[in-house]
């Protein structure tokens, strides 16, 4: 046992909703998930601009590197603000010291046009070289026209596609839209109401799916790898082990935390540089998933990444998180006048 782990991964993100905490309440109290997705997620994310994005990224990544997380694989949608986005995430990221891997979730919800420049974003940054995947929003949201048109560029830049799959009774027909494009490289988001199986891994985000009331996706009955994800919900890997092992736990009395903990790992697979990364916890046996499981409040206190001590005393040292907290909110502001 120790105190001592690899850098943990976010398998799922959406980073800007780091802005959403306090928005204002939506017009209408949302009663099912359509009604979550267009009367919060879709009046968000169609109101961003690429400072907002770069300061929730920032503060995602600051709580992130805070979390005992290096690496996050982010889902980014911002219809009205698309052209350059992914490279202001990834540097907002790199400057804090976290690694990332993006990706912009192509949608037809602005019809064909935006569908194209989605697309188009994650060719761009494909193209630059940085860590990526290809983006697709969910098969309910899009054409097949534009499902395939993601599933070749991906094939294309040798990258997998990163896309909610079933993650409510509206999708429940993805796996037969999407099985026949995929394979071991897709990242299959959520699967709570998912009819049959496909290639890829299955994103797990237990918290996410309590808190949109969507149900339990049964991750233990996927076939292939299980990462776990936050879905936006800030980064803190730990807890979110925790909360899959209890969701295990309550669907079958015979779980074990080490299945969950093999799912906090599957991660490493997504991003294999964060395995050489090194967190020093505040509690010493964070190592064992017996322990780890039941012992909340646990810290990250140093953090390095590629050798660099990127969090010191459980304080950043290459940003001021104060001033990022402090800017963050700021964008909130702005944000919250345009809803």
């Amino acid at each position: 046992m120790s105190d001592t782990t690899p850098g943990l991964v976010c398998s799922h993100h959406h980073l800007y909703s780091a802005l959403a905490r306090g928005m204002p309440a939506p017009p209408v109290v949302p009663k099912s998930f359509i009604d979550i997705l267009e009367q919060i997620w879709w009046r968000l994310d169609v109101a961003l601009d690429l400072e907002m994005i770069r300061w929730s990224a920032m503060l995602g990544a600051v709580e992130a590197l805070e979390s005992g997380t290096t690496a996050i694989v982010d889902h980014h949608e911002s219809p009205g603000c698309i052209e350059g986005t992914l490279e202001v995430i990834s540097e907002a990221c790199s400057q804090v010291g976290v690694r990332s891997v993006c990706c912009y979730g192509v949608t037809d919800r602005h019809g064909p046009g935006g569908a194209r420049r989605g697309l188009d974003e994650n060719e761009a940054f494909l193209a630059s070289g940085r860590p990526g995947m290809v983006g697709l929003h969910a098969a309910f949201t899009c054409s097949d026209e534009t499902i395939e048109a993601a599933a070749d560029l991906a094939k294309r830049r040798g990258v997998g596609v990163h896309v909610h799959v079933a993650e409510a009774e509206v999708d429940a027909d993805a796996i037969d839209r999407l099985a026949r494009f995929a394979d071991e490289s897709w990242l299959v988001v959520h699967g709570v109401h998912r009819r049959g199986t496909m290639p890829g891994a299955l994103a797990h985000n237990p918290r996410s799916n309590m808190n949109n009331a969507v149900g339990y996706a049964r991750p233990q009955t996927w076939p292939g790898k299980v990462v776990l994800g936050s879905d936006g919900i800030g980064a803190d890997m730990l807890e979110e082990f925790r909360l899959a092992y209890a969701r295990a736990r309550e669907f079958d009395v015979t779980a074990t935390p080490q299945q969950a903990w093999g799912w906090l790992e599957a991660g490493w697979d997504l991003v294999p540089e964060a395995r050489s990364d090194r967190v020093r916890w505040s509690y010493a046996s964070v190592d064992d998933p017996w322990c780890a499981a039941f012992t909340t409040g646990v810290r990250a206190l140093d953090v390095w990444v590629d050798g660099e001590a990127v969090l010191q005393g459980g304080v950043p040292t290459r940003v001021d998180p104060d001033e990022v907290r402090a800017r963050a909110a700021e964008q909130a502001q702005r944000l919250f006048a345009r809803l």
